[in-house]
This record gives C-alpha cells, structure tokens and sequence, in this order.
C-alpha cells in the first residue's frame, strides 16, 4: 500500500504540473489572441476553464492526502487526547460522506446525464469533462480512508506514520526525496 501511495502521490503532482502549465499555456493564448490578432479564440476559453476545474479538483486530492488542507484545530487541540481523536474521526467522516455523496454519486449522476451532450468548442463530450467530479471523489476517498485507518491506529497521529513509511520507502527504492 506504500508504494502504491507513493507512486499516486507523485503521478498526481505531476499531474497538477501538467495541467498549471497547459493553464498557462491557454491563458497566454487567449490573451495572445485577444490582443494582437484582435481574434479572440473561444476555444482556449473553455479549454483554460475545465484545466482550471482539473486541476482545482487534482490540487485538493493531493492537499489531502497530504494534510496540508486547511484546517483549524485550534479548539480540537484545547481537547484531551482522546477526545481529539474522536472529534478527528467525525470529521473524517463527514469530509466522506459529503465526497461520496456530492462528488462520487453527485458526479457520476452528473456525468450520466450529459455524457452525450457535445461540447461545441471543445472535442469532448460535457460528460467527459465533467469526470473531473467523481475522479477526485475517488482520489478524496482514498486519502480519507487512508487518514481514518491512520488515527484508529495505535500510533496517533497517523499521518506521521505514513510519512515514516513513505521515506523509507523512498530511500529504499533509491528515489529522490519529497522535500
């Protein structure tokens, strides 16, 4: 499991770097477009609009699964410890059930639903390009499930624990550091 997380963990920031700079990229272009061949290209618009959502939803995933979410724990840690790790689980949970409800089943309905709606601009279908939902309601699902498993364990915070097992990993394989 892993090294199975590590290689997800850093094909997903790979991925954020392709889409920012495809962003870039099509936002260059359409400003190219619009002011010196006094053409704007709707195409690029569009294209820049759902690289934007991608990479919003990729971005959040790998937050995640990263802890670097926002989060305010200032009145979680005024709590005893135990306590702390009942009220980190409740929230684990309801982060789940909004992701598996709104971004898994929500999504999925979304995409269903307009899977063969053409997209005039773009080559792909709106239910295609609509994926971005339930795609990082998967990623999302994983990573909290990952962060449930780590404060049920012994060794709460289980965040550290993972990161331990992930540098070892690294080191392991030869891989070069996260850092």
């Amino acid at each position: 499991m892993t090294i199975f997380r590590l290689w997800l963990d850093r094909a997903l920031r790979a991925l954020c770097i392709a889409l920012f700079a495809l962003l870039v990229l099509l936002v260059v272009w359409q400003v190219f477009t619009r002011l010196v061949l006094h053409s704007p290209s709707a195409w690029s618009e569009e294209a820049a609009r759902y690289a934007f959502v991608w990479l919003s939803l990729i971005g959040i995933s790998v937050a995640v699964g990263e802890k670097a979410d926002v989060v305010m724990d200032f009145v979680v840690e005024k709590l005893p410890r135990a306590i702390q790790r009942y009220v980190d689980l409740l929230a684990y949970f309801a982060v789940l059930a909004f992701v598996v409800y709104v971004m898994l089943y929500g999504g999925y309905m979304q995409s269903a639903m307009s899977w063969t709606q053409t997209n005039p601009l773009l080559p792909f279908t709106q239910g295609q390009l609509s994926l971005a939902l339930p795609v990082s309601g998967v990623l999302l699902t994983f990573y909290v499930i990952l962060h449930i498993v780590g404060t049920l364990s012994k060794s709460y915070p289980g965040h550290r624990v993972v990161d331990d097992e992930l540098e070892a990993v690294t080191q392991e394989l030869g891989l070069p550091a996260n850092g």
